[in-house]
């Protein structure tokens, strides 16, 4: 049974080495549709504090704020907060169970591909991790990538080392999520096998 503690440093090699590359690469448009819809919900309900955890090198974090939002990125990774900094976001290194901010803090939260790298043992700890975090009410965007419930390295991966995934399936996900979070909306973009989870912290 891995733990989320146990994968931690491998992963934080995998992106520190993976970042340039990440940097580089053109987001396609499913993923600008996605969080575009996002930023139209916050708009709707005014918030204005969001969290991006797991944010990479800060793409998104940047676009949330460029479009007005007080944005605070979170990565486990030293080299991708460097690369969210130098777009001007305010970053710092956490991971999902030491988020390390005030509860209640923010209107928002985004998580794009990031929690499939926690396996289910410690993912009700990471949900409830970030539901601690936001106010009542609150939105939450949970995007990852469908899978068949299967967990482990990914073989023939393209970071070094081999980096640890968690694949729930449409059920698994909703069931994990209930647990903290009322659901706003779900759907699966088919093209990419994505589950998109627009989620609220109960008021």
């Amino acid at each position: 049974m891995t733990r989320y503690n146990e994968v931690l440093d491998s992963l934080r090699t995998a992106y520190d080495g993976g970042a340039a590359d990440r940097e580089r690469s053109e987001k396609p448009e499913w993923k600008r549709q996605e969080r575009e819809t996002f930023l139209e919900r916050l708009r709707a309900e005014d918030c204005q504090r969001l969290l991006e955890v797991g944010a990479g090198t800060g793409q998104d974090s940047a676009f949330f704020l460029h479009e007005g939002l007080d944005v605070l990125a979170t990565d486990l990774s030293p080299v991708m907060v460097a690369h969210c900094r130098a777009k001007g976001v305010d970053a710092r290194v956490a991971d999902f169970l030491n988020l390390e901010v005030p509860p209640a803090s923010f209107d928002a939260v985004y998580a794009f591909n990031c929690l499939l790298h926690v396996p289910n043992t410690d993912l009700s700890a990471a949900l409830e991790a970030i539901q601690t975090v936001m106010k009542p009410g609150g939105l939450f965007f949970l995007g990852v990538y469908r899978g068949r419930g299967h967990e482990g390295p990914l073989e023939r991966d393209d970071h070094v080392p081999w980096r640890f995934f968690s694949w729930c399936t449409d059920e698994q996900i909703q069931r994990f999520t209930s647990r903290y979070f009322e659901t706003v909306d779900f759907h699966v973009v088919e093209s990419a096998n994505f589950q998109s989870l627009t989620l609220r912290r109960p008021r």
